[in-house]
């Protein structure tokens, strides 16, 4: 009879713990959730602030329209337009090198390589991605720009073309490892109907796994794009501090990023607006990456193949 009494004790607790947990662990869960919104909402809110309080000082249309960016100097000028061109000329360099590297590997791994090569070849290639951005700065300042002036002796050592290439660089294992995770996802039943019916290992791959896996390929695309976008310090090193608006990769330009990091080095005075430029720069980049997202967003819904 005791034992019958401790085994119901014991039953008992543990129902009782399980309750517990079962109420508990969703509450700590969804407040890890609120806190990561949360934190976006402030992040965004912050932006929006600061940048009403900038744009009450300078019209929105010169800011979004203007040719000159000088705000340090005088006359003050504000047209953001220079260095929004010279974050999309990085980008765009950076997309030209890192996409078809980062697709054609991962095309490979998915399709081609064996298990155990694969497994020694991914790993490689994600080391990239550790890679302090610091170190891809000095890489592109002292070995890629002195290697583009023996085939282009008319570079500058500060140069779009050269921060391009290492940002892409930079982005292949991004772009690699996603796009071979959603090709690797595709149903072998897929591949097998293929060949069943003639096609050929490369026909396969191209007209069979990566349509299969777009919504994936494109996601890879924009995070990479997106790390593109935004990068800092590689610009920083590498492609100079002229807000020139002119689409010329062998001279100097700035970035949005590397603007941001020159004003926040403590130089400019808390609350003027040359500070509140940071923010509206910020806010700038901001709906530039959001734009990309919906953007992919709409190609992976319209383009998502069921199976």
């Amino acid at each position: 009879m005791e034992t019958e009494l401790n085994t119901q004790t014991t039953d008992f607790t543990k129902k009782k713990k399980m309750i517990s947990s079962d109420v508990l662990i969703p509450k700590i869960l969804a407040l890890f959730a609120f806190i990561s919104i949360f934190t976006t909402v402030g992040i965004v809110a912050i932006l929006i602030f600061e940048s009403v309080n900038f744009f009450r000082a300078v019209p929105f249309l010169d800011f979004i329209t203007g040719t000159k960016w000088t705000p340090l100097f005088e006359p003050a000028q504000f047209g953001v337009l220079p260095l929004i061109a010279g974050t999309l000329m990085v980008t765009v360099i950076a997309s030209i090198v890192a996409i078809p590297i980062g697709l054609g590997s991962a095309i490979y791994l998915s399709e081609y390589a064996p298990a155990r090569v694969r497994n020694i070849v991914k790993p490689i290639l994600e080391i990239l991605a550790g890679i302090p951005t610091i170190v891809y700065g000095f890489f592109a300042l002292t070995f890629v720009t002195p290697l583009l002036k023996l085939f282009i002796p008319q570079v500058e050592i500060f140069n779009a073309l050269s921060a391009g290439i290492v940002v892409g660089i930079m982005i292949i294992p991004i772009i690699s490892s996603m796009s071979e995770d959603a090709m690797v996802a595709v149903p072998n039943s897929l591949r097998n109907g293929a060949y069943a019916l003639g096609a050929t290992r490369f026909e396969v791959a191209v007209k069979i796994v990566v349509p299969a896996a777009l919504s994936g390929i494109v996601a890879s695309f924009v995070l990479g794009l997106s790390r593109a976008i935004g990068e800092t310090m590689i610009v920083t090193l590498a492609a100079g501090s002229l807000p020139n608006l002119e689409f010329n990769p062998l001279k100097s330009i700035q970035t949005l990023t590397a603007y941001i990091v020159s004003v926040s080095s403590g130089d400019t005075r808390y609350g003027s607006v040359e500070y509140l430029t940071i923010y509206a720069v910020g806010i700038t980049l901001f709906v530039m990456t959001l734009l990309m997202n919906i953007l992919a967003g709409y190609i992976s819904r319209k383009f998502r193949e069921e199976y």
